[in-house]
């Protein structure tokens, strides 16, 4: 992140999703803040690498896991791509990321290999039962670069 007579200068700006209600939340901020600094989106989504759970789910061979993964990234990009056509277009440009593995690590590997100068997430995701979410924490207290997040209400996305 640079900075020049104007304040801060924002030149990449992550928003990793779980395409969640509650990740959805951010974008108003995103596009914002994008448009504002003619900056780039990073668009990011975790896919939970199912391999490392084989037992979880049955005794699959590996062909079976890569398959379920191959699926899991089809998903994933045709989820993406819906989203920046839908929400993102204003935004000057705007890069999709798909990812394998533990979603904080993914997101704090992601910030240091674009050279991310803003991160802006939700408090918390898909699976949030509290006020803050242990990825979002993770990220928080472990980013090199600024996190931003933006509250959601647990009620009003459980009953959304």
């Amino acid at each position: 992140m640079e900075t020049n007579e104007t304040g801060i200068k924002v030149k990449k700006v992550l928003w990793p999703t779980d395409f969640s209600s509650s990740a959805k939340k951010a974008l108003p901020y995103i596009t914002s803040l994008t448009m504002q600094y003619g900056a780039e989106i990073h668009v990011l989504y975790v896919i939970e690498d199912i391999a490392h759970h084989e037992s979880w789910y049955g005794e699959f061979d590996r062909t079976h896991i890569d398959k379920l993964m191959q699926w899991s990234n089809k998903s994933a990009e045709k989820r993406l791509d819906q989203i920046c056509g839908r929400y993102l277009e204003g935004c000057p440009l705007y890069i999709k990321h798909i990812a394998v593995g533990d979603p904080a690590q993914e997101i704090l590997k992601l910030i240091d290999k674009e050279k991310i100068d803003l991160v802006i997430m939700a408090s918390h995701g898909e699976k949030g039962h509290f006020r803050f979410g242990s990825v979002t924490e993770k990220v928080l207290k472990n980013s090199s670069v600024p996190v931003t997040t933006i509250p959601v209400d647990l009620k009003k996305t459980s009953d959304s």
